[in-house]
């Protein structure tokens, strides 16, 4: 009896430390793919990053929500918000949406009056910015992320050496030098952000925030697609030195993973203000969209929950 006891003692032992192995062996894999990918990265920034105050939290519904913000720099005091997105994440139901708000949209800016949405940000930085959206549309906020343009250029041209595919559904000038022309390209990071920022045309406003949702889908599948989730270490770590959040690795890959992992995963996408729920005003911050505040917060809600 005791040698048998012995036996199974050293039999336990024995898978026990070949299973701690295994674990040390993928902790130092994910470490040193993430560290090799901000080693990649450096090279073409500053680590440095301006900290910011933020103080969100989970949503009613037990969602974790990121606040995407782009502008032209985040280290200028005086930086507008140019993109506004909301990403929700719910683990529960494994879902990933999307919500944009206009930059326009007319809202109560706490402290400051009635203004442009995107003018919580230079005001207040992002902490501002989730303070405005949850007093105004009752939703919390967990995480922010902020990249600015160049930022943008470098994370592209970093995952997608190549450049990612987008269907051009016309003829796209910014520039002499930047022109997009139609159909399926691959465009790099300079040509994609004049993609989404495009707004020259009888759109305006409301079609470069559709390109904009279009390129983070198109974005997130080629990364499942191209990389896959061994590769997720290293993509947080190529991309860590390019945005400014308080989104940690771990957080990043818990996020990340579900996605990652469920190659028909898709991403639902909705904006605020929500077609005939707006008008179109001038006022003396300028142009802006006067929106029914209620019925976009109802179907805003309406949109996560379900």
């Amino acid at each position: 009896m005791r040698v048998e006891r012995h036996k199974r003692k050293k039999r336990f032992r024995k898978v026990f430390a070949i299973l701690f192995i295994l674990l040390l062996s993928v902790v130092g894999y994910i470490y040193i793919q993430y560290r090799s990918g901000i080693a990649e990265s450096l090279k073409l920034t500053d680590s440095n990053q301006q900290e910011f105050e933020f103080n969100g939290k989970k949503d009613q519904y037990g969602g974790i929500n990121i606040l995407l913000l782009g502008s032209d720099t985040y280290e200028k005091e005086r930086s507008r918000a140019d993109t506004i997105m909301i990403v929700h994440y719910n683990k529960d139901k494994g879902t990933y949406k999307i919500t944009s708000i206009m930059r326009d949209t007319y809202v109560e800016i706490p402290g400051h009056g009635k203004n442009k949405i995107n003018a919580a940000l230079a005001l207040g930085g992002p902490e501002l910015m989730r303070k405005t959206i949850k007093n105004n549309f009752n939703l919390d906020i967990q995480h922010y992320a902020m990249v600015n343009f160049e930022g943008f250029v470098h994370v592209v041209d970093e995952l997608f050496p190549d450049g990612v595919k987008v269907n051009v559904e016309k003829k796209i000038v910014e520039s002499p030098e930047m022109t997009i022309e139609p159909g399926i390209q691959k465009l790099d990071g300079k040509h994609l952000l004049a993609y989404v920022r495009f707004r020259r045309d009888a759109e305006g406003d409301f079609g470069r925030v559709k390109r904009q949702q279009e390129v983070i889908k198109t974005i997130a599948n080629e990364m499942t697609s191209i990389h896959g989730v061994t590769k997720m270490p290293k993509l947080v770590g190529m991309i860590t030195p390019f945005i400014n959040t308080n989104l940690n690795t771990g957080n990043m890959i818990f996020i990340g993973k579900d996605y990652f992992l469920n190659k028909d995963q898709q991403i639902e996408s909705f904006r605020i203000p929500v077609d005939g729920t707006y008008t179109d005003k001038r006022v003396s911050a300028g142009a802006v969209l006067d929106i029914d505040l209620n019925k976009n917060k109802e179907a805003l809600h309406e949109f996560i929950q379900k």
